[in-house]
């Protein structure tokens, strides 16, 4: 059965992740391995190989002992949790080659939303390349009753993409059910900005032909995962804006979204749709690819 892979909060920072990460991972039944990274630079030490390599092994068995010690803390009764210590400080590419098999289901991080626009970020690089599910967590802890929000593109026509769709509801039925809490599904009808500047599309006729449209799609979705057709709820605007502004209406704890990474300097400058809602998010994120 494949396992939730943790990575630890750096060494300076509050602990988030091993807590939640665990308490998530068991409600959906499944055990986990924590990693946590070290690295520094050995050069300017004196003492040869030898004596870099003692200070290493130092290093790494300080961090080992700092994370067994927060696993020792919030670890389920039954629960199987394997730790690893990294000597690794490109953090991003150690991660997806962990999890270029079905040894895992999910990535559990705390999230860092201060990058610039400009830097690339382990998040952001995250997002664009790890195989698998990555959950970027917030501070807020999870709260009883407070819904899970899935986001979807209900006016796709690529088949692609409503495969997506259902990914994306299928998880966030899953953790909707393993948290005990609501389930809402999100759907922005954006208006094309240049059409609506140049006042050559009525915005509210635009939106009932988009919901007319959807409408069918909407009923065998509900129909596929048992879900009410209340529970979809179509908004008019830009998606960024959309998606952060319920989130934050509902209260939602966790936002399960797709992405579609951008590589080369188009994608560093201008992000996706997920990385532009991350920055506005005050809220846990699952990130999840085609």
């Amino acid at each position: 059965m494949a396992k939730t892979l943790i990575i630890a909060d750096p060494e300076d920072k509050k602990p988030i992740a091993i807590p939640r990460g665990l308490q998530l991972a068991a409600r959906l039944g499944q055990d986990a391995d924590v990693v946590g990274f070290t690295y520094t630079t050995l050069s300017a030490i004196a003492g040869g190989k030898p004596k870099r390599d003692e200070v290493k092994k130092r290093l790494l068995a300080d961090r080992e002992r700092q994370v067994q010690a927060q696993i020792d803390r919030y670890i389920r009764p039954g629960q199987k949790v394997g730790l690893k210590i990294a000597w690794e400080k490109d953090l991003e590419s150690w991660v997806s080659k962990q999890c270029a098999g079905d040894r895992y289901s999910g990535v559990i991080k705390t999230g860092n939303r201060s990058e610039s626009l400009v830097h690339t970020s382990t998040d952001w690089q995250l997002l664009r390349n790890c195989p698998v599910p990555v959950l970027l967590i917030a501070e807020k802890k999870w709260q009883k009753g407070k819904p899970v929000l899935v986001t979807l593109d209900l006016s796709t026509k690529v088949a692609s993409k409503k495969k997506l769709n259902e990914k994306l509801l299928g998880y966030g039925a899953g953790l909707a059910n393993a948290l005990d809490v609501p389930l809402k599904i999100l759907c922005a009808i954006e208006i094309p900005t240049l059409l609506q500047d140049l006042d050559l599309v009525d915005p509210i006729a635009y939106e009932n032909e988009a919901r007319e449209q959807m409408a069918p799609y909407i009923a065998k979705l509900a129909d596929k995962f048992d879900v009410p057709e209340r529970d979809f709820h179509l908004k008019r605007g830009p998606v960024q804006k959309v998606i952060t502004s319920y989130a934050a209406k509902i209260k939602a704890q966790i936002v399960v979204l797709g992405t579609v990474g951008r590589k080369g300097v188009k994608g560093r400058l201008l992000g996706n749709t997920a990385e532009k809602v991350l920055r506005h998010l005050k809220t846990d994120v699952l990130a999840l690819k085609p």
